[in-house]
């Protein structure tokens, strides 16, 4: 049955922690986070990103200059409309300061963080955060690549070399962090893009009964939504918008050859897992030829060297004077010292 009215409200959540809502760039997590935030229970950072600079914490104890670092990354304080220099000095360890500043922006609501630059760091999350609950988002493989080629057509972040291979291989890598959580008895919701589209009621339902928390109307409309701490870009004209989704006709911007690839992965994640993932597309049946072996090592190590190279980005601003950081950021900006370069945001997997 469909539910239009709130149920009756549950005190707090089962297993009290901070919420993580994940999946792979392009996969509907804006919609999701502006959804979730809906509820009046619910206040969730959009895109901390906190836990990607975790070398600010190693020692166990933060750098003196951490709260400067982290509005410099991303400004996510600044977006969420929190001065950094209010924030505590000294802190132990990453989850101390993450659990700070969440808790700051959320008051007594459900706290945690939005992020699809969490999805290769599951493990490492929940061994952070042991009382964390984690809802995972996924989408189509094709569409996650189709959606990200059009992104990069406006967005810089997206044009990067290699953002398709990440985003593709990144589907895979969140399912199996998504596997490990799951054997380790971690709590996860899963979520399915395309049903979030189509059934926002039983979808919104479904979480609120993960969470322990009533059910409100609201969280199935965009209508009022704050979306203020949601970057300017125009990747995010749909997530800005008052309607979900929403079937458009388009051309097809994925080259034959780059289409054929990412229809071998699907069809052997489809073997591997008895037909089972991804849940869409549906199993063809289809078989990739005995040249994919080969195929998909020139891949990972493709893949893991772009991931080397990112890990040395957030060490770079982790470490590197913040005079020359600024100086490169004007030099990279056109003179915006403050305003957040998004593609120096590519996520690092956090340590243990």
């Amino acid at each position: 049955m469909i539910m239009t009215t709130p149920t009756e409200p549950s005190t707090e959540m089962s297993s009290p922690g901070p919420l993580f809502v994940v999946g792979v760039w392009r996969s509907g997590t804006s919609l999701f986070y502006a959804l979730l935030n809906q509820h009046p229970q619910i206040t969730l950072w959009y895109e901390s990103d906190l836990p990607l600079l975790w070398p600010l914490f190693l020692g166990r104890k933060a750098k003196r200059d951490w709260r400067e670092r982290w509005q410099f990354w991303n400004a996510a304080p600044a977006r969420h409309g929190i001065d950094w220099s209010t924030l505590p000095q000294d802190v132990s360890t990453l989850a101390e300061a993450c659990e700070v500043v969440w808790k700051r922006h959320a008051g007594p609501s459900v706290y945690g963080c939005k992020s699809p630059n969490y999805f290769d760091m599951l493990p490492s999350l929940a061994k952070q955060f042991p009382n964390g609950k984690f809802i995972v988002i996924h989408r189509n493989p094709v569409d996650v690549c189709r959606s990200i080629a059009r992104a990069s057509e406006k967005d810089s972040f997206f044009s990067k070399p290699g953002m398709v291979l990440r985003a593709l291989l990144g589907c895979h890598e969140l399912k199996s962090g998504v596997d490990t959580l799951v054997a380790q008895g971690v709590s996860v919701h899963q979520v399915q893009y395309e049903t979030l589209l189509e059934d926002p009621t039983g979808v919104m339902t479904d979480v609120c009964r993960f969470l322990s928390l009533p059910f409100h109307v609201r969280m199935t409309s965009l209508q009022d939504a704050d979306r203020s701490a949601i970057y300017d870009a125009a990747h995010h004209e749909l997530v800005k918008s008052n309607r979900i989704g929403g079937k458009r006709e388009r051309c097809e911007v994925l080259p034959p050859s780059l289409l054929k690839k990412i229809n071998r992965y699907i069809a052997f994640w489809h073997r591997r897992s008895a037909g089972n993932w991804p849940a869409v597309p549906k199993s063809s049946g289809i078989q990739p030829d005995g040249w994919f072996a080969g195929e998909r090592i020139w891949d990972s190590i493709l893949y893991r060297g772009l991931r080397m190279a990112d890990s040395i980005i957030v060490f770079v601003y982790c470490f590197a004077p913040l005079s020359v950081l600024q100086w490169y950021r004007v030099l990279r900006g056109r003179g915006e010292p403050v305003a957040v370069r998004r593609e120096d945001l590519v996520s690092v997997s956090a340590k243990d």
